[in-house]
């Protein structure tokens, strides 16, 4: 496909045009949907609206909210941000990936990496959840804790997975789709662009980490959000392989996919959903290891050059020198 918009547009206009298009993506995704929920449950667009609005009511509920989830975001965070590239003109490979292919070695470290912080994280997490806000927000604290709830809730009807079948389908739905369509979206383009428009690269990894949480909609995991998105950015920098914060990502997720699978199973007793914070021992080891892996891949991804000579604009830590 030739491009047919300059890639030298201000980085405004192409987070404009990434919402434009991420929004046409939407409704081609609906349009989807509205065909598949026909064909697998029966249910007709009219329908179908009614059931999205009130899943539990309907017997049929939890597969079409499945199938609006990864319709919507394989459209919306996959086909979307990458029909923009193409329409920029721009080689998806040379743009998302400035560096020469890291070794496997460091992207499957990147997995471990995810793990390993899981403990030091819930420290975030606990205190996140309870925050209290002051009393003049107190009717946005009201809201949020009540779309938490709302959210929670639509969670335990999607994410049943009581077999293996419905736990790939589960993997695909809630991690691969999320952990590729999410790190274009948010790492490939808009870390990278917000780092045209101002030159720095720490404002552009923890702008984009900041609206990758508020995305999300759930202000009381948001700064865990936050932190796990700039993460994933820094990550990016460093390697300058999309694939990296790729990894990173489907490991947060299908790791939590696959506990619940095991909790549902019955191979494990433990509270998944749980807030609280972890025993301060497993948090200080956490915290080590964490540090230790983080400097380590940071010094491994910094020995591996660029591709070309000269990669306009490309957001990764050469451009820093």
């Amino acid at each position: 496909m030739k491009g047919f918009i300059s890639k030298d547009l201000h980085p405004s206009w192409v987070l404009l045009l990434l919402l434009v298009y991420m929004a046409g993506g939407y409704f081609v995704a609906m349009f989807v949907v509205s065909i598949l929920a026909n064909l697998i449950f029966g249910i007709s667009f009219i329908e179908l609206a009614g059931v999205a609005s009130a899943p539990a009511e309907h017997p049929q509920g939890a597969g079409v909210m499945l199938l609006l989830q990864g319709v919507l975001q394989f459209f919306a965070f996959i086909v979307a941000p990458l029909f923009l590239l193409l329409s920029l003109h721009l080689k998806l490979d040379d743009y998302l990936n400035p560096k020469v292919p890291s070794p496997w070695l460091l992207v499957l470290l990147t997995g471990l990496l995810i793990i390993a912080i899981m403990p030091a994280n819930s420290v975030i997490i606990n205190w996140n959840a309870n925050l209290n806000f002051p009393d003049f927000m107190d009717g946005f604290e009201r809201w949020a804790r009540a779309q938490e709830e709302q959210l929670a809730e639509l969670t335990k009807l999607i994410a049943q997975f009581n077999s293996l079948p419905e736990l790939l389908i589960g993997l695909v739905i809630f991690a691969v789709i999320p952990a590729v369509g999410e790190e274009l979206v948010f790492r490939g383009i808009m870390q990278r662009q917000v780092f045209r428009w101002f030159g720095n690269i720490h404002v552009a990894i923890w702008v984009t980490g900041i609206i990758f949480a508020a995305i999300h909609v759930q202000f009381f995991g948001f700064l865990p959000r936050a932190i796990l998105g700039a993460l994933f950015g820094y990550l990016y920098f460093w390697s300058g392989r999309i694939i990296v914060p790729i990894v990173a990502h489907f490991v947060n997720n299908g790791f939590t996919v696959f506990l619940l699978y095991l909790q549902q199973t019955r191979a494990i007793d433990a509270d998944i959903e749980s807030t609280e914070a972890m025993p301060w021992y497993s948090i200080t080891l956490s915290v080590l290891v964490s540090a230790v892996i983080i400097y380590f891949l940071y010094q491994a991804f910094a020995r591996l050059p660029l591709r070309h000579p000269r990669v306009a604009e490309a957001g990764v830590s050469e451009d820093l020198e």
